[in-house]
């Protein structure tokens, strides 16, 4: 049967299938381990079935092309050649909001079980960031529900804005209390915000405002008080935190001075938040960002993550190690430890 085109009864019997036989897949990959000894676990890795592909093609989204062809197989082709154990699934710009709630809450269906069937059928290679039919909050909890108790999902892949609203907004608040209530890993990915699109002529729009609507929605959470109200949240963001990292002398003040900066921070500071949160590696190897990040929020906070398909998982790893910056156990950390400490399935 097609990837692609399953049936509500096929992905429920593939599960069924899979919980038969964890205990023997999990004794599989001892010995035959994907990845070698890296075993990396990539926190940021796209996927996307049929309907979403050609949405994203008619509209002509950012790296529309990218997505043709696409299947779990190739994904698992990159994260071989990368060392790659395991990715999380989730979706990229441009989401699945185009305006219409019913849309949204059916295309997220359709999606989560697509990656659930995923999960299914490559046991050990693929976890589940769900999607959430945002910016409707009532059909997200209800999403969120069905997500984690039907179909497992590891957590929810978000984006970093909807419908000119911020992580931080009010009509998201019982969003994030439910997600916090199920102690939920919560990867956002950058947007481009509808505010901000095509602002500079012949400049891409993914160039300046991905990095900087991370950086938005990452103030919006921390100052509008709900990243202190959802302290059992495990906060993933994209791209290294984007602009954040640029901003921290406007957004922290005195808090980032240098000897601020080498003692332990109030856990409910701005300083003591960002360094709460964990920040992936896609498109930021380079020793800039890598130096930044390392003085911001310390090795234990930065995951491996490589922006499949957009970016590969060997590129970001050589990367990463020619950066300069990490010593070996520190590549160890984030090529695998630091994500393992919220992702128990993967120990």
């Amino acid at each position: 049967m097609d990837q692609q085109s399953l049936t509500r009864r096929d992905l429920l019997a593939s599960l069924a299938a899979l919980g038969a036989g964890a205990v023997m897949t999990r004794g599989r990959l001892t010995a035959q381990t994907p990845g070698g000894a890296t075993r990396r676990i990539d926190v940021h890795h796209h996927f996307a079935n049929a309907e979403l592909i050609k949405l994203m093609a008619d509209k002509r989204t950012a790296g529309w092309q990218t997505w043709t062809p696409y299947s779990p197989a190739k994904a698992i082709e990159d994260m071989d050649k990368g060392g790659v154990q395991a990715s999380m699934l989730s979706i990229t710009t441009p989401g699945i909001w185009f305006g219409a709630a019913d849309e949204t809450k059916r295309l997220a269906r359709e999606l989560n079980e697509y990656g659930a069937k995923i999960c299914s059928d490559y046991p050990g290679r693929f976890g589940l960031f769900a999607v959430l039919p945002l910016p409707n909050a009532t059909n997200a909890l209800k999403e969120i529900e069905y997500a984690f108790d039907t179909l497992k999902a590891d957590g929810v892949g978000l984006l970093s804005s909807y419908a000119g609203k911020w992580h931080g907004d009010a009509a998201f608040a019982e969003v994030f209390r439910e997600l916090n209530r199920r102690k939920a890993i919560v990867y956002t990915h950058a947007q481009v915000p509808d505010c901000c699109q095509s602002l500079v002529t012949g400049i891409n729009d993914t160039t300046i405002e991905y990095n900087t609507d991370t950086a938005r929605t990452i103030i919006s959470l921390i100052d509008s008080g709900r990243a202190v109200e959802t302290p059992d949240n495990k906060y993933i963001w994209s791209h290294a935190g984007g602009t954040i990292l640029a901003l921290t002398g406007r957004f922290l003040g005195q808090q980032a001075t240098r000897a601020n900066l080498a003692k332990q921070a109030d856990p409910k500071s701005r300083l003591g938040q960002l360094r709460r949160f964990y920040y992936d590696t896609a498109g930021s190897t380079n020793p800039i960002q890598m130096t930044a990040l390392r003085t911001l929020v310390g090795t234990s906070q930065i995951m491996f993550g490589t922006d499949f398909p957009f970016g590969g998982s060997a590129n970001i790893a050589a990367g990463i190690e020619e950066s300069g910056v990490f010593n070996a156990d520190e590549l160890k950390a984030i090529d695998r430890g630091n994500a393992v400490r919220v992702l128990d399935k993967f120990k």
